[in-house]
């Protein structure tokens, strides 16, 4: 997994207390042994918690027999099925035995009683090392060859996610295809009612836009649901690639093309919205990142087909972000929200709607 940042909330068993948001470390010790002996070690359980996350929250768990991480929900009330560990864990498990890379799971636990550390759902997999390519200042670590290679696995590999059959994993039934579209825009349009504040007459059109114009789909798979490429570790063992796709919290069965719209999103996020924070992102072409063009014609070859028009796909993902964007800001402003880079949330999504305009009048 990719290292903590420093200052990042750290608990060890034995050690003068330090709060670690969520997990009870000496608790989870005390689990471990009894349930995983195999696991144990003489050493105490250590955990830290990933930087960075917004959504489910993630652990590095050290002091086990091999190096752990353990995924949880964020504190506090979440929607029934926005943070579903037993969804996330299956799906990570049903993929292991795919091309696409993924980290081999160890436990789904129900820990309701606590007695696990953590009051919730939660599972352990194993900790897969590499980095979540995020800021740009790590490009300087990679040569342009290796940042357009890495670019370019990254769409085959959402190629190789979006052919395979759902069943053949066991993942028959993990959403309904049929409806995935007029089903999704409902939901996030649920969210935006939920989060009104201020008037932003562009989100308000570009919704009424993307009810109007539902396409066609061409093709149904499992989707990923935040195809990006932060969400993926990348390793220089053997060679600059993927090591493991993470955050498979949303995935679902409905119309592929939706994840190649997110990812195109994220690939022009800085364009779209320079401002940082939760839109940062490393992908900048000088550095040697290829266009999207070109990852939509790997992504194409990969998969044996064509591409659809993204137009549609790629305005709902701004009005996606920017439909979740508002949510953060209505819940900054009611003062449901701490923390630093909250302030500046509200500015970005006034820039997503206008893109997601853009893109449906026809901007390339």
């Amino acid at each position: 997994m990719t290292q903590p940042v420093p200052d990042a909330p750290t608990a060890a068993v034995g050690t003068a207390p330090r709060a670690l948001p969520g997990l009870d470390v000496a608790r989870l010790d005390t689990w471990l042994r009894r349930t995983h002996p195999g696991l144990a070690t003489d050493e105490p359980l250590r955990a830290t918690l990933f930087a960075g996350g917004r959504s489910n929250l993630t652990y590095r768990v050290d002091g086990a027999r091999i190096p752990l991480v353990l995924r949880r929900p964020p504190l506090g009330h979440v929607q029934e099925t926005a943070h579903d560990m037993a969804r996330e864990h299956r799906v990570i498990h049903a993929l292991r035995a795919t091309r696409v890379p993924v980290p081999a799971t160890v436990a789904l636990v129900d820990d309701a009683d606590g007695s696990a550390g953590t009051g919730t759902p939660f599972f352990l997999m194993e900790r897969v090392e590499g980095e979540a390519v995020r800021d740009p200042a790590q490009n300087a670590a990679y040569s342009p060859a290796e940042l357009r290679s890495l670019s370019v696995e990254l769409a085959e590999l959402l190629a190789e996610l979006h052919t395979l059959d759902p069943a053949s994993v066991g993942l028959g039934d993990l959403g309904r295809p049929d409806g995935y579209l007029d089903r999704q825009l409902r939901r996030w349009g649920r969210q935006y009612d939920g989060s009104r504040s201020r008037d932003l007459p562009a989100l308000d059109a570009l919704q009424e836009r993307l009810r109007e114009h539902v396409p066609a789909t061409a093709r149904t798979g499992l989707v990923h649901g935040d195809y990006r490429l932060d969400n993926a570790l990348v390793s220089r063992e053997g060679g600059v690639h993927v090591a493991a796709v993470l955050d498979w919290e949303m995935a679902t069965l409905g119309d592929v093309a939706v994840d190649l719209g997110m990812l195109g999103l994220y690939w022009d996020i800085r364009r779209i919205a320079p401002l940082g924070g939760v839109t940062a992102s490393a992908v900048d072409p000088a550095a040697g990142y290829p266009e999207f063009a070109e990852l939509a014609d790997a992504y194409a070859t990969r998969s044996g087909s064509p591409v659809p028009d993204l137009s549609w796909y790629r305005a709902f993902a701004a009005y996606k972000l920017a439909v979740i964007l508002e949510g953060v800001h209505y819940r900054y402003r009611a003062g449901e929200t701490v923390g630093e880079g909250f302030d500046t949330i509200g500015a970005l999504v006034l820039p997503l709607a206008d893109e997601g305009l853009a893109r449906l009048d026809g901007a390339s």
